[in-house]
């Protein structure tokens, strides 16, 4: 629809540079109090006007930035009366703004009003307590919206799943949003299970959400615990772990279609697949279980197994499901040059309505020495492509410390710049006989 009056626009947060849209008055990633800024008009709108605003600082009828005429008791940026919203009200902590002549805390007449700038939010109170209930985690003072915003600060609270961290006997997982993303779309479940036998099954799922899909958080959680509770229930049952491996990512794609489905189409008719939303997601995972190491997975996670004993080779257990390994293996382009392409990380394969037929691909292995086998998205494997790279970044405890090497492992990431969520999970592989390498 055509609009014949344009309002000025933020391209993006002056903070994070989040992308934003006309109307908003805080940045949706960062809290950014966008109604503290003045808004430049659309540049035929500008005047090129050449003005002493400390001149004419003072006069009367006349305040703000620029020396723009405004009415008396007119304060603020740009001299522009509801130009951002409603000003701070100093009696709920807020900061008075800066005012010419008549305007309390403002300069004395004949002096030069001081450059107004951005409003300044206050700043979190170190010495104060845990916020309360509803409260916000940086000025403890405002209350948190629906939708997870100060109504005081306009400071964006954490979300449960920005950070996530849990440690289940040998298996240990972190999951984290990183520094560019504004959520968290990866998951994992971890489980630990035994065969019939009595002895243990150790499980890792990891999921990716796609950014550019419907409701991708949603998949990837919907996926991991799909995947995870079939893979637990069919080894108690005594299943073979590659058959289960396949049996779970179908069982996590069935999961990812069942969000896209209208409730009320289900019974309608033939084109119901035209009423699916498109919500997708990667899935990669391990099973660790009578000295057998299983992987499966469809997308770009993957697998990395590193040897206790540095001195052995690791290697990358997964081929994946992207446009540069296509590349690769077709011949048309080494590695290098595939995943140097702005393509390469497009991906051929995942999980979801809109999915190409599903082909789950898993592997045996039965490793002769003890390890630990990596499970991760490609938010931390961008940091640590190769096998050796991956065997350098891992703490050389790990076997005995999962917990510790995933939060390395993410941290190596987010020291490298954290550009998408970072998620790993990490199951010891002992193998009778052999002591670790850090025992020795």
């Amino acid at each position: 629809m055509a609009q014949n009056h344009q309002s000025a626009a933020w391209p993006a947060c002056p903070n994070c540079d989040e992308p934003m849209e006309t109307g908003d008055l805080f940045c949706g990633a960062c809290g950014y109090d966008l109604s503290a800024v003045s808004r430049t008009p659309a540049p035929e709108d500008t005047p090129t006007v050449s003005l002493n605003v400390a001149d004419q600082a003072g006069q009367p009828g006349q305040t703000g930035q620029a020396g723009q005429a405004g009415s008396a008791g007119q304060t603020g940026p740009a001299g522009a009366a509801g130009s951002g919203g409603p000003l701070p009200d100093p009696a709920q902590g807020g900061f008075p703004p800066a005012g010419g002549s008549g305007t309390p805390g403002g300069p004395a007449a004949g002096e030069s009003a001081p450059y107004a700038g951005d409003f300044e939010l206050p700043a979190p109170d170190r010495n104060a307590g845990p916020a309360g209930p509803g409260l916000c985690v940086a000025c403890r003072a405002g209350r948190v919206d629906a939708d997870g915003f100060c109504e005081h600060c306009g400071h964006a609270q954490p979300r449960e799943r920005d950070h996530m961290e849990q440690e289940l006997g040998p298996v240990a997982a972190v999951s984290d949003r990183g520094l560019r993303h504004h959520r968290n779309e990866d998951a994992f479940g971890v489980s630990v299970t035994a065969l019939p036998d009595g002895s243990p099954a150790v499980v890792a799922i990891v999921c990716d959400g796609v950014s550019s899909a419907t409701r991708p958080d949603e998949a990837s959680a919907a996926a991991a615990a799909a995947a995870n509770t079939s893979l637990s229930a069919a080894l108690g049952r005594g299943t073979h772990p590659q058959p289960a491996m396949h049996d779970a990512i179908v069982a996590a794609s069935e999961a990812v279609n069942a969000l896209g489905r209208n409730p009320e189409d289900q019974d309608t008719d033939h084109d119901s697949h035209r009423r699916l939303n498109s919500p997708a997601c990667t899935i990669v995972g391990s099973v660790v279980a009578n000295g057998l190491l299983i992987v499966g997975w469809v997308g770009d996670s993957r697998v990395y197994w590193v040897p206790d004993d540095r001195a052995g080779a690791p290697a990358r257990l997964t081929e994946d499901d992207s446009w540069a390994a296509q590349m690769v293996a077709a011949g048309l382009m080494n590695e290098a040059q595939a995943y140097a392409d702005e393509r390469a990380h497009a991906i051929t394969g995942w999980l979801g309505p809109d999915a190409y037929e599903l082909e789950p691909h898993t592997a045996s292995f039965k490793p002769d020495t003890p390890g630990v086998v990596v499970v991760c998205t490609d938010g931390l494997w961008n940091y640590a492509e190769s096998p050796e790279e991956m065997a350098r970044v891992l703490p050389s405890d790990a076997s005995e410390r999962p917990l510790h090497a995933a939060q390395m492992l993410v941290g190596h990431a987010l020291d490298g710049g954290g550009h998408d969520n970072v998620t790993v999970a990490l199951l010891p592989f002992a193998v009778p006989g052999h002591e670790t390498a850090s025992a020795r």
